[in-house]
């Protein structure tokens, strides 16, 4: 467990678990519990034999499968079985648990990419986590960062050199999305409303916010598999990842 202020944890920080989960103890205060999930390497639920990889799915039996995996988590949580977790959504799109049965004592985010999965669990602070992996970093990064980054954001990008700028703007991008998805106001026109450390060599810190108090909200990143790079945003300052790879 490290402060998010400190540096990267990668994958060697992922601390293997393995099915069936038992129950499991919620996050602590400002802890981040981080799962990484390969999907490949898991069985599947809706096959018979459990054999048919993720990757061989219809996008409807992707949602299904990720699903039972989600409740399967937090149901471990909540000392519950997973088909009895209820997830509602805002207007926005966040998911989130059924208040009766969290009684607001946890929050959660999602992401994926490919047959990853990640999943950030807080003890009922405002979380969002997103992931990306490194084959996908855009061929024109400086045209997006003008697009849809702050000023601030994109004069810090332009200063960069051509090694350094693919892999900073990734960073960027996902600190940007783990931010909004946490503040549940979905993505449309918010990525220019704040501000965070773009430089690749500085902790991540979000240095500004034209709508909330910036010092509220806590960043850290992780490496949870080899070309991957997660962010996670928190509505706490004090960020301390805990990492998980269910297998």
């Amino acid at each position: 467990m490290i402060n998010g202020t400190n540096k990267i944890i990668g994958p060697g920080s992922f601390g293997p678990r393995q099915l069936p989960l038992r129950e499991l103890s919620k996050p602590r205060g400002d802890e981040v519990h981080l799962w990484h999930i390969d999907f490949d390497r898991l069985s599947n639920p809706l096959s018979p034999d459990g054999k048919v990889a993720y990757s061989g799915l219809s996008m409807r039996q992707h949602r299904a499968f990720r699903r039972f995996y989600l409740r399967l988590l937090l149901g471990a949580y909540m000392g519950l079985p997973g088909k009895d977790v209820q997830i509602t959504r805002r207007i926005k799109g966040k998911p989130e648990l059924d208040l009766a049965q969290s009684r607001g004592e946890l929050d959660f985010s999602v992401s994926r990419s490919q047959c990853c999965y990640l999943v950030g669990i807080s003890s009922g602070a405002a979380i969002g986590v997103d992931l990306e992996l490194a084959e996908r970093r855009s061929v024109r990064p400086l045209a997006l960062a003008r697009r849809y980054f702050s000023q601030e954001e994109t004069a810090a990008l332009s200063a960069l050199d051509e090694q350094q700028l693919p892999g900073a703007f990734m960073r960027t991008w996902a600190c940007k999305e783990a931010i909004v998805k946490a503040s549940g106001h979905g993505i449309a026109n918010q990525l220019c409303r704040f501000t965070v450390e773009v430089n690749p060599h500085t902790p991540p810190a979000v240095l500004n916010m034209r709508d909330d108090d910036h010092a509220q909200w806590g960043l850290a990143l992780a490496v949870p598999a080899k070309g991957a790079i997660a962010a996670v945003a928190v509505r706490n300052p004090g960020v301390k990842l805990l990492g998980f790879s269910l297998s």
